[in-house]
This record gives structure tokens, C-alpha cells and sequence, in this order.
């Protein structure tokens, strides 16, 4: 790919070794449910993706249900809470539109989870709201796609835990980035996709606590156990095993990230702009920052002539301009408009990143100098 790519939260540039394990299955895709010799090796290549799946989130391997990617399985873990008897849904204001929407056409009862200015979720709230009448299911994101601040997880599940609600936890932005453990955050039901690890598009999971039943929502055949009825993906879950191993043998390298941000964050600050999140922890890979004056989509399109990739935060609104649902959250509506996220990924280099604050910069200048002209113009 020519240019600078830092759009990562979007959707991570696909590593070459998933490349190679996909192109093998690809040659070699027997049915995984035929008995023959082809149908048992890719019923391998599934059985090997789910143990490293697993392993990246301290789960075990027969609590993974395979779907078509992180809305599917955002979905069936709502549903999955429904059917075990909640009655009510908690939602955090900054959750992705999947989460959200989910909750919206469940015909249940919504309450929306306030964020304080940092954009966190505020556990006092939470505290008051789970002893109002009804088991509620609680969905909260461990690391918000377009900020990046990480939630108190393990927080917000005793919370949940004692009031004896069902918490759903949104993992795909934070895995592979930071430790997500299954039994730190103690969550019920966990979700995960494999193109924001460097795997394919179009594949996730849904993860499960023991003893957490989970309900199928599509029907058919007896795939995944019963949970999730159709033919498998076999190459693209294949590829998302081998994109989970390479993220939790990359994990103690990601850190490296936060420094690159960091410098390229106090030189845009420098220059005008405002952080998101910029007080709180955050995933090591993201920088999300805005102006007053210059819209989203004015400064990608400058970015991109320059070659520099990056988004107006997340990837299923920014395609239509919308402004930041997360910067609205926290009270910063005068910022919305102008929200621009830079994510780094697995080939990510420090390079990148300077080029980026350079490029921004420069032409944030030249941006400032055009409006000043114009003012002058009309005066």
C-alpha cells in the first residue's frame, strides 16, 4: 500500500502471514462438516483458530462461537441476555452504533450510560441505576473506537455482578492492543473481529463466561455447536487465528506506539488542537484530536492528497460525515465537527507518525491563514 496508512481502528492492514495461511485454506477448502479427508482438515484449521482465539483473551476454546464479524456477534450477545431473562438494557453513551442500535430494536426498556468530560463511563450512575426494578443486560466497551479510552471493566462487572444483571463487554477495538483477559473483566459475554487484528474482513466471535447460555440467531444446520447455523468461513477463520496469535506475540511491542503518539500529539497540540480522552488511559495506537473551523471531512480529504490515511473517527459513520457521537458524549459539541482519529497498527513505524503531525500541521496553518483572509476580505 503506497502512503502512510493510520487508520487501523477502522480496519488493520492485513498481515502477511494470514495472507499465507488464508491462501492455503483457500487451495485446500474442503466442507468442515464433510467426514472426508478435506473436510477434516479444515475442520482443523477452525478447531486450531478457536484455541488461538481463545488464548488471546484467557478463554477456553468451546466458549468461542464463530460469526460474520463484530455487529453479528454485538448482536447475539444482546439477544443471548434477553432470552436468559433480562428485562431491561444499559447502554454507554459512546458504544458503537452496532451496540447500540442492537439495544434499540430489542423492544426492551434503553437506558444510556452517561460518560464524564474524559469520555469514562460514570460507575456512580451505573451503581444507581442497576437497583432500579428489572435485570438489566449492561454493555459497555473496554476501549472506545474513537477516543480510545479504556472503561473500568472489572468496575462496572462487580457493579453488575451484585445487582445480578449480565454484563456485555465490546472487546474489538482494545484486543491486541492492551491485556484483555476474560476472567480480569469478568464479563459474560465478550466479542471480538479479526480485521482489526491484521486478519480478514468479515469474521468475529462471540466469546462466553462458563455457564453463560447463549441462544442461536440464525438457524439452519448444527455449525458452532448449534449457535450459529451456515457453512464456515474456513480461510477467513483460519485468518483470524493466525491474526490473534501474531497480536498476543506482538502484544509486548505494542507499547511502543504511545511514545510515537505522544510526540506527534504535543506537536499538533501545539499547533491548535484538542484532544480526546487526552487526560485518561487510552489504547497505546490512538490519537484522537479536533478543531473548531475545520470540518472532518475537509481535513481527511487534505490528509489524503498529502498520503496520509487517517478517519473522522468510527468507520461506520465517518463514510458519511457524520460528526463524533464519543467528542457529543463528553459534552464537547463544539468539537464534534471536527474530530480526526490517527490509529497505528502492526506496521506502523515511527515515521508515520511524524509524517502525519507534519502534514496536519502545515496545513493547519495554511487552513487558518485562509480563513484570517477571508475575515479580512469581509471586513
Amino acid at each position: 500500500m503506497s502512503g502512510v496508512y493510520l487508520d487501523y481502528n477502522a480496519s488493520g492492514l492485513v498481515r502477511p502471514e494470514v495472507q499465507d495461511v488464508m491462501a492455503k485454506a483457500l487451495a485446500d477448502n474442503g466442507n468442515p462438516s464433510a467426514v472426508h479427508a478435506a473436510g477434516r482438515r479444515s475442520r482443523a484449521r477452525i478447531e486450531t483458530a478457536r484455541a488461538q482465539v481463545a488464548d488471546l483473551v484467557g478463554a477456553d476454546p468451546t466458549a468461542v462461537v464463530f460469526s460474520s464479524g463484530g455487529t453479528e456477534s454485538n448482536a447475539q450477545a444482546i439477544l443471548s441476555a434477553i432470552a436468559a431473562g433480562c428485562e431491561r438494557l444499559i447502554v454507554g453513551a459512546t458504544e458503537h452504533p452496532c451496540v447500540a442500535e442492537a439495544a434499540a430494536v430489542s423492544g426492551l426498556p434503553v437506558e444510556i450510560l452517561p460518560v464524564d468530560a474524559d469520555g469514562v463511563v460514570d460507575l456512580g450512575w451505573l451503581a444507581g441505576a442497576l437497583t432500579r426494578p428489572g435485570r438489566a443486560v449492561v454493555a459497555i466497551h473496554h476501549a472506545n473506537n474513537e477516543s480510545g479510552v479504556i472503561q473500568p471493566i472489572a468496575e462496572a462487572a462487580a457493579l453488575t455482578r451484585a445487582a445480578g444483571g449480565w454484563l456485555h463487554v465490546d472487546a474489538i477495538q482494545s484486543a491486541g492492543k492492551i491485556t484483555v483477559d476474560m476472567r480480569t473483566l469478568d464479563a459474560d459475554t465478550l466479542t471480538l473481529s479479526a480485521h482489526k487484528l491484521g486478519g480478514p474482513q468479515g469474521v468475529g466471535a462471540l466469546i462466553s463466561k462458563e455457564g453463560v447460555p447463549i441462544i442461536r440467531t440464525l438457524h439452519g444446520a448444527g455449525q458452532e455447536r448449534g449457535l450459529r447455523a451456515g457453512t464456515e468461513n474456513v480461510p477467513g477463520i483460519a485468518g483470524f487465528g493466525v491474526a490473534a496469535d501474531c497480536a498476543m506475540r506482538d502484544l509486548p511491542t505494542a507499547m511502543a506506539h504511545k511514545a510515537w503518539r505522544d510526540a506527534a500529539e504535543a506537536q499538533v497540540t501545539a499547533a491548535g488542537a484538542t484532544i480526546i480522552g487526552g487526560a485518561v488511559e487510552r489504547l497505546p495506537n490512538t490519537l484522537f484530536m479536533a478543531v473548531e473551523g475545520w470540518d472532518s471531512p475537509q481535513q481527511l480529504i487534505t490528509m489524503d492528497l498529502q498520503g496520509v490515511m487517517v478517519s473522522a473517527g468510527s468507520a461506520c459513520s465517518s463514510g458519511k460525515t457524520k460528526p463524533s457521537k464519543a467528542i457529543s458524549a463528553m459534552g464537547l459539541d463544539h468539537l464534534a465537527p471536527g474530530g480526526v482519529r490517527v490509529s497505528g497498527g502492526w506496521g506502523t513505524v515511527e515515521a508515520d507518525w511524524v509524517r502525519f503531525a507534519d502534514a496536519w500541521v502545515a496545513s493547519y496553518e495554511k487552513h487558518r491563514a485562509r480563513a484570517a483572509g477571508r475575515v479580512r476580505e469581509n471586513a
